[in-house]
């Protein structure tokens, strides 16, 4: 079998350098050490047992059910046999010195047999490692990659799968932990796994304990924030739009992805998720870790990096893989790292903005940069790009690129009246007004009685929504609430919005046709609707989008409302994001993304 599960059949526990994907049964399908883009240990998410995972669970599983303990990234499931029930806990500590995986099995009533299968495959599941016993471990190596595992139960071996198998009686725990390592260095030092579920509790508590927000909807923000923080990359601040590769957007289709870098578009929403519920020292970081990354020529601005700034993402294809579900190529990198996309000099001097606003000191270098910035896109707005979407086919003027070049303007300016900063503010006041005059013709189709997706088009796209949440247009403005009408009859499916439709000319995107419903979408549109003064609307979509995500709280980027099943990467920081912006204006009444006023 291709495949060993739906997407949303699993859970994250991670350590802020890299997570593991558990699922409903008990197996660990997907993990990479020791970062988010190396290499998997366990691939059989994109393949199957052979590709690599790590079944932990009873023999004869009649029932399963899970939950995270409040406030935190701790897995627990409760299996049911024939015999009785276990409790198997899930996580993985702060990261220390080396990356560890914890299981722990407790019994709870009768008598279950409990069996594991490591299955350790380096390199995305095609090397299989040497594994030999070392101090009371085993230990598995190839090339520059070593783990051990450690379990006081007897360990042997079954056809290049270690395996343990033995019978848990009512209050007996047994631990198993994994741990990474260089495979040049010795073995690391042993962890105690009952201390370290302590300690990893309370690390978890403690960052709950310091959001601020309050009000409709804080289980639903907090439980995304948590995840938008498992996703961050803690040496350096980076945030990941997601921590998987190649989940495809349509089952058996072209288009997957690797997203396990950092954009800087879906890393300036997290950021202001993060900042309106009181995270500002994750706001803080980001600064830095941008001011870094994005360091030099203005004009080779990425809209992509890797953890820690690096710029070359090349795009392969790992033909040895079947996909998830047959759906091929997989890929790993990603060459939309060399597109033009504009609207991301909007997203970051905005998200820069919203720092100050929400109490970041000011720091004299970002300012710098952001003039940098400013200074380039005095031209630069001008051009065609690639867009939001970023399409593989011709490069055009996005109308979402377009807006977000005002906001980058119309920030600046801001942060001169509200802040201080000098800087060229006639000029940038010139500019935005010359943006969106030019938007507010172009981009008005008559026929259509709507904002279209590009200069010229034909074609309705859901980005435009932002046009309200940005503060460009008031959301009761006469052309924007058409638009938002023609995207209602136009672009949903049983209520979910698209990102556009796709052809099969590839004429749209350079693409065939086929993905799900597009959920950030979804959650734009319910809080459009909630600034248009409509909250029975917004909260019904919004709450339909809530029952969408799987029992443990999570959402992929796409939905498919015809089989009724999650698509595209997962889980994803996007959907998330738009998820707690969404929950904010609903609940609040404002826009997390929308200043007071709106300058023209």
């Amino acid at each position: 079998m291709s495949g060993r599960g739906r997407i949303e059949d699993y859970a994250l526990i991670g350590d802020l350098q890299t997570v593991a994907l558990v699922s409903r049964t008990g197996s660990i399908d997907w993990c990479c050490f020791p970062r988010f883009d190396s290499g998997a240990c366990f691939a059989a998410l994109l393949g199957d047992a052979d590709h690599g995972r790590w079944s932990l669970a009873p023999v004869g599983t009649r029932r399963a059910t899970r939950r995270y303990r409040h406030d935190t990234l701790i897995l627990e499931s409760i299996y049911e046999t024939d015999e009785g029930r276990i409790r198997a806990i899930d996580f993985m500590p702060p990261r220390g010195v080396a990356p560890d995986i914890v299981r722990i099995v407790e019994g709870l009533d009768g008598e279950v047999r409990i069996r594991s299968e490591l299955a350790i495959r380096f390199d995305y599941g095609k090397i299989v490692p040497w594994v030999r016993r070392v101090d009371h471990a085993r230990v598995a190596i190839a090339g520059p990659d070593a783990l051990c595992l450690r379990t006081p139960v007897e360990v042997h071996g079954e056809g290049m799968t270690t395996v343990s198998e033995f019978v848990l009686t009512p209050g007996e725990r047994i631990p198993f932990v994994l741990t990474w390592f260089p495979s040049h260095e010795g073995l690391p030092a042993a962890i105690d796994p009952e201390l370290a579920l302590s300690d990893s509790e309370e690390f978890w508590l403690e960052w709950a304990s310091r959001c601020t927000h309050v009000g409709d909807y804080h289980e639903e923000i907090h439980g995304s924030l948590l995840l938008l923080k498992a996703l961050t990359y803690a040496p350096t601040g980076g945030i990941v739009a997601a921590p998987t590769t190649s989940l495809p957007e349509w089952i058996g289709g072209v288009r997957n992805w690797d997203y396990r870098y950092c954009w800087l578009r879906d890393t300036t929403l997290t950021l202001m998720a993060m900042i309106r519920a009181g995270y500002r020292d994750e706001a803080v970081a980001w600064r830095q870790w941008l001011l870094r990354a994005i360091a030099g020529d203005p004009a080779d601005v990425q809209i992509m990096y890797g953890l820690a700034g690096e710029r070359r993402l090349e795009e392969r294809v790992l033909d040895w893989l079947p996909g998830y579900e047959r759906s091929l190529p997989v890929r790993v990198g990603n060459a939309a790292s060399e597109q033009l996309q504009l609207d991301v000099y909007g997203e970051v001097i905005d998200a820069l903005y919203e720092t100050r606003v929400h109490g970041a000191p000011p720091d004299d270098n970002i300012w710098a940069l952001t003039r940098k910035l400013l200074e380039w896109l005095d031209e630069g707005w001008r051009r065609e790009d690639a867009g939001i979407w970023e399409v593989r086919g011709p490069n055009r003027h996005f109308t979402h690129s377009k807006v977000m070049a005002w906001v980058a303007f119309d920030r600046a300016v801001r942060a001169h009246e509200e802040f201080g900063r000098e800087g060229p503010v006639d000029r940038w006041r010139e500019l935005r007004a010359e943006i969106k005059t030019q938007i507010l013709e172009e981009a008005w189709n008559p026929d259509l009685g709507a904002y279209v997706q590009y200069y010229g088009a034909n074609e309705l796209d859901a980005s435009v929504l932002l046009m309200a949440m940005v503060g460009f247009l008031d959301a009761n403005d006469a052309r924007f609430a058409a638009t938002v009408d023609a995207i209602r009859r136009e672009l949903t499916v049983d209520g979910l919005v698209q990102r556009y439709v796709s052809r099969s000319d590839g004429q749209v995107d350079g693409l065939p046709a086929g993905e799900g419903v597009f959920l950030p979408c979804s959650f734009w549109l319910a809080e459009v609707l909630a600034l248009q003064g409509k909250h029975d609307e917004a909260r019904e979509l919004f709450e339909r989008l809530l029952d969408l995500r799987n029992d443990v709280g999570l959402l992929a980027e796409e939905y498919d409302p015809v089989a009724g099943r999650q698509l595209g990467n997962f889980p994803q920081a996007f959907t998330h994001l738009a998820l707690v912006s969404a929950a904010i204006a609903i609940g609040e009444g404002q826009s997390m993304r929308r200043p007071e006023g709106g300058a023209s």
